[in-house]
């Protein structure tokens, strides 16, 4: 009954297995065993599930009946014409009110944003492939479980805004505003950041393996359950950094300045954090005396090192 409900709501937007697998960062197959009843989502999936086919939680229940049993508001995936929906009357109250707020699940893909004042709006569920956000200013936006490939962000204004769940895959991102930006759950496959500062931003549960940061700084930043293994952050500033719970093995601080950073996990420290520790290269790296002492203190290979 699940997997009717959710393949009904599929098709009612026009979206295929492959496109609602790509948003939720499943497999297609996934998919197909739900809508034959082989498997059901979790129930955090669930929700992403609702976002995204643009129903309410309840649909996926038993007893629930709309109408016609479908979506409660329909949408096509494919239809880029339709713009959106004016749910919640969603124009702002301002002088300018030229836009909704509300682009949730829209097909957007290669959109021409460059330039745009546009605070607060909502990206969730949203097709943003290739779209160009150069110069745009989305302080407080949200994107969340949206296809943002290959997006252009370069030297837009990012600041208070949240990307959970969105794949950002050779997303580019120069002379970017990350003020208190939140990177939540994303891809960042061959994400580019250049000349870019995070200030008061927050990288969760992030792999960064593969996610390229180059002449960046990073104050007040906290790097928390994010893979960097092997990440390369040589001649990087990082002030008042904390890596909390972040995989750090063979990651390189070449030349890179560090104030007030933390390596400490949450909880109490392990032989196999201990392990990681002393894989980080820091030759050439310059550091206040108190982040020198606690990597001390954990054993890391700080030869090399100056003491600013």
């Amino acid at each position: 009954m699940i997997g009717d409900k959710i393949a009904n709501a599929r098709k009612e937007i026009n979206m295929s297995q492959a496109q609602l697998a790509r948003l939720l960062f499943i497999s297609p197959q996934a998919v197909g065993k739900w809508e034959r009843g082989e498997s059901i989502p979790d129930l955090i999936t669930f929700n992403r599930l609702a976002e995204i086919l643009q129903v309410d939680l309840n649909y996926f229940s038993e007893n629930f009946s709309s109408g016609n049993d479908n979506t409660v508001s329909k949408m096509s995936f494919d239809d880029a014409s339709e713009t959106s929906v004016k749910s919640e009357t969603d124009i702002l109250d301002t002088k300018e009110r030229p836009l909704l707020t509300n682009f949730n699940g829209n097909n957007l893909t290669g959109s021409d944003f460059a330039g745009i004042t546009a605070h607060n709006r909502k990206f969730n569920g949203t097709a943003l492939r290739g779209s160009d956000f150069a110069g745009a200013d989305m302080t407080g936006s949200t994107f969340s479980s949206s296809d943002i490939r290959d997006a252009n962000f370069n030297e837009a204004n990012l600041t208070d805004c949240m990307l959970s769940t969105v794949d950002l895959t050779n997303a580019c991102f120069l002379k970017t505003i990350l003020q208190r930006t939140e990177f939540n759950k994303s891809v960042l496959i061959g994400a580019r950041f250049t000349d870019t500062n995070f200030v008061n931003a927050k990288l969760i549960m992030l792999d960064l393996r593969q996610t390229s940061f180059e002449n960046c700084t990073f104050s007040g930043v906290d790097f928390e359950y994010s893979d960097l293994r092997g990440l390369r952050l040589d001649g990087l500033s990082f002030t008042d950094v904390k890596f909390q719970k972040a995989a750090l093995n063979d990651t390189s601080f070449h030349g890179a300045i560090l104030r007030n950073v933390s390596f400490r996990p949450t909880y109490a420290l392990t032989n196999k954090y201990y392990r990681a520790i002393k894989t980080i290269q820091f030759s050439g790296a310059q550091m206040d005396k108190l982040t020198y002492a606690a990597l001390k203190g954990m054993e890391a290979d700080l030869s090399g090192v100056t003491i600013i």
